[in-house]
């Protein structure tokens, strides 16, 4: 009798967005501002090399007639081997393996592993099958709106995030008291 109401339930399938959940989250807000400044910077750092190599170039060109010609070598390979150490820098900060991507990992992996195992407790509660990632490359033509999960995994985070809070709160007060009492 069990086999057959196993068999007959069907594949429970469902989704998140996961772009909705991260833009609710408050240390994923945090993160990415802190990502979004560092990029800036960095953005900044490169522009200003670059200030500087169109400089060196339009002096060099200003001053052309005056040098002589070991002396334009030597200038431009000066101004290649700075034009270089620009692209090197924004293969550094910008690159696959660049300081943004190992930033991102770092900022936002935490937020990302706190949502995945909400998400694979409500689907171990709830009895899913399946469930999918509908901001990702995964290409979902349908979807019920009544198979979104996205609300419930929000509604843990932030139950998860105020509990936290409360805790620390009662530790600063914990604190606060043992240091009146000395």
């Amino acid at each position: 009798m069990s086999i057959k109401v196993n068999a007959q339930r069907g594949t429970r399938v469902g989704y998140i967005d996961m772009n909705i959940i991260l833009e609710s989250v408050t240390e994923y807000k945090e993160a990415s501002r802190l990502l979004d400044k560092n990029i800036a910077v960095w953005k900044k750092e490169i522009e200003l090399k670059k200030i500087q190599l169109k400089q060196d170039q339009d002096q060099l060109n200003t001053e052309r007639i005056l040098l002589t010609t070991e002396l334009i070598k030597d200038r431009e390979l000066e101004i290649q081997d700075f034009a270089s150490g620009i692209v090197n820098l924004q293969e550094k900060r910008f690159g696959p393996f660049g300081d943004m991507i190992i930033q991102r990992s770092k900022l936002i992996q935490p937020v990302q592993d706190q949502v995945m195992s909400i998400v694979k407790l409500i689907a171990e509660e709830k009895k899913y099958d399946f469930i999918f990632d509908r901001s990702s490359n995964v290409t979902m033509l349908y979807s019920a709106k009544n198979y979104d999960i996205s609300d419930l995994v929000i509604k843990r985070i932030n139950r998860q995030q105020r509990i936290q809070n409360k805790k620390n709160k009662l530790e600063a007060i914990k604190t606060k008291i043992s240091t009146s009492k000395n």
